[in-house]
């Protein structure tokens, strides 16, 4: 019985361990796609180099599109704080963003839909086929 409750623990501990691990890799995941999606829309990457684009950079928030008026025009504006780049467009280019960003979502759930539909065929649950466990 000891034995039973020690690999009972050992596979607990290991789904968690699992689990842990997939969740600290989504965030990054999800800025790579914004950051892949920026690119494709037409953002351009900057590094700050002067000290007024420092304290601008510092203040943006990480890995959010934000919108700033810049001596009379609209620019949006995506901090990398990890790389210390920052995404930067026009209202043409995030608006495209918007697009590519709607479509993407769109092969996502896509995607989703057909991976359920194929588990329903074969009749797998969460742990895989009926009488493996």
């Amino acid at each position: 019985m000891k034995q039973s409750k020690l690999i009972t623990a050992g596979f607990f501990l290991l789904t968690m361990t699992a689990a842990a691990l997939g969740l600290s890799g989504c965030a990054s995941t999800q800025a790579q796609k914004t950051e892949s999606l920026l690119s494709a829309a037409g953002f351009h990457t900057m590094t700050p180099s002067t000290a007024q684009q420092r304290d601008c950079y510092a203040a943006l928030p990480p890995f959010k599109v934000q919108r700033h008026d810049f001596n009379g025009k609209v620019v949006y504006a995506y901090a990398d704080k990890k790389a210390g780049t920052v995404y930067v467009g026009s209202e043409k280019e995030y608006q495209r963003y918007n697009e590519l960003a709607q479509q993407q979502q769109m092969a996502d759930e896509q995607v989703h839909a057909a991976e359920m539909n194929r588990d329903a065929v074969m009749n797998w649950d969460y742990w895989g086929p009926p009488g493996v466990w």
